[in-house]
């Protein structure tokens, strides 16, 4: 085990270099500069004058891989191949690659295929979004190809984020990834895209208010306020998300059909059959127990309590019924799972353990005619985000993203500070 002196002496020998200097790029580089690593940092030539005014930048990615000891691609998935075919022929002899991409089988194709036999591969991924702080978060370290002692460098380098470090295989991560994090995203997308279609502004609606309701805002307008491409990527490129998103949108299709036809027995057998699954008296799951009247703080609502109408949560019931069908329990992978995947559970937790709440879902979902106008917008919204996805098309995800974030404009802002302070929340309740 390396001394504190020798740790001191490495810093001063090793350079990490990052090519690519987005929201993501940026954080891994200043935190590892905090920690007191040299750090060599390019981007495209466009944002050259824009990322120097913070980093001491290199020109390209040929002088980043010519330089340096650890080289961290954070490019996005779906140019990880051309980015890594361009720069991998520079890289230092004797150096170690890895990436930050939220999918890593292409990424893996492409260091194999486009890096020289003798760098070593170990790549990461961390669990959250660029305004989440890193500390105690999940980070996935993945060693794909590399001996012990380099190994044991990078995990020295990326300690300097202070997150929580889950060994995987880059199969093992994506599985998880599309566990956790694929249907979530596709549920949150559809909300926004229905509300967009029907006009609604859901902080301005009753059937949006109160605790839940804050959840479902908040989340969908931080999705909204982030790249599209992070979400594109798992989405499409992860080939073990596909099962995920189709049987999230089949069950949607099957409950709203059951809904419209008002079959009740069949609606209640199948969401209790789901519930059981999931939530049944044998189960020892690590609940997240949200407290509604907590998450009644974070509204951006100024409608009246009184005012509030129940809701469906089609979405919400849906989510079981696709874990169900899948056979997934989500709390198998819970240490590897998103700050926005423990809310979106926290949610469905208090909506189906809750007998109360359950049984206002269902009769809601099955009899109150004003509430279904919004699920026949959610089912068509589904529909037509799980058929982009499907049909691997990136060009009609980013059109549906950009126009619904349009949508939302004026409210990212603050809904991203209620959203973060959500996330704050949650955090403390987990770590106390």
């Amino acid at each position: 085990m390396l001394g504190q002196k020798d740790i001191e002496l490495e810093k001063n020998s090793i350079e990490v270099g990052i090519i690519g200097a987005g929201v993501m790029g940026q954080l891994y580089a200043r935190k590892i500069r905090e920690a007191g690593w040299k750090v060599n940092i390019c981007d495209l030539p466009e944002r050259f004058g824009t990322v120097k005014k913070q980093f001491e930048v290199l020109e390209n990615g040929h002088l980043v891989s010519r330089r340096s000891d650890f080289i961290i691609y954070s490019v996005e998935a779906e140019f990880i191949n051309s980015v890594v075919r361009q720069y991998g022929p520079s890289t230092k002899l004797g150096a170690i690659v890895g990436g930050q991409t939220s999918v890593k089988q292409p990424e893996i194709e492409a260091f194999e295929k486009h890096l020289p036999d003798d760098i070593s591969i170990v790549t990461c991924h961390s669990l959250h979004g660029p305004n989440v702080d890193p500390t105690d978060q999940p980070l996935i370290i993945i060693n794909h190809r590399s001996g012990q002692a380099q190994y044991a460098l990078v995990c020295r380098i990326l300690a300097s984020l202070n997150s929580k470090t889950i060994p995987l295989t880059w199969q093992e991560h994506d599985r998880i990834t599309a566990d956790t994090q694929a249907a979530t995203h596709l549920a949150f997308e559809s909300m926004g895209t229905a509300w967009r279609t029907c006009g609604i502004v859901p902080w301005e609606d009753p059937a949006y208010t109160g605790g839940i309701g804050n959840v479902k805002v908040n989340m969908a307008l931080r999705i909204y306020s982030n790249k599209w491409h992070v979400y594109a990527g798992i989405a499409i490129m992860n080939s073990y998300a596909r099962a995920q998103i189709k049987q999230y949108g089949e069950s949607v299709a099957t409950l709203y059909q059951l809904i419209i036809s008002e079959r009740e027995s069949e609606f209640r057998d199948r969401i209790h059959k789901a519930r059981e699954f999931i939530f049944g008296v044998d189960k020892a799951n690590p609940y997240i127990e949200l407290p509604e009247d907590i998450l009644n703080e974070f509204s951006l609502s100024t409608v009246p309590k009184a005012s509030e109408r129940p809701n469906s949560h089609l979405s919400l019931f849906a989510m079981v019924d696709c874990w169900y069908n899948l056979g997934i329990n989500p709390y198998d992978h819970l240490i590897c799972q998103t700050p926005l995947f423990r809310l979106w559970l926290g949610i469905i937790e208090h909506s189906l353990r809750d007998e109360e709440a359950l049984e206002m879902g269902i009769h809601t979902a099955l009899y109150d005619r004003q509430i279904r106008t919004h699920d026949l917008a959610y089912y068509l919204a589904t529909l037509g985000w799980s058929q982009c996805i499907e049909h691997s098309n990136m060009d009609s995800y980013k059109k549906r993203f950009l126009d619904t974030a349009a949508f939302f404009q004026e409210k990212l802002p603050e809904a991203n500070t209620l959203s973060s302070l959500m996330i704050n929340y949650l955090e403390s309740k987990r770590s106390g």
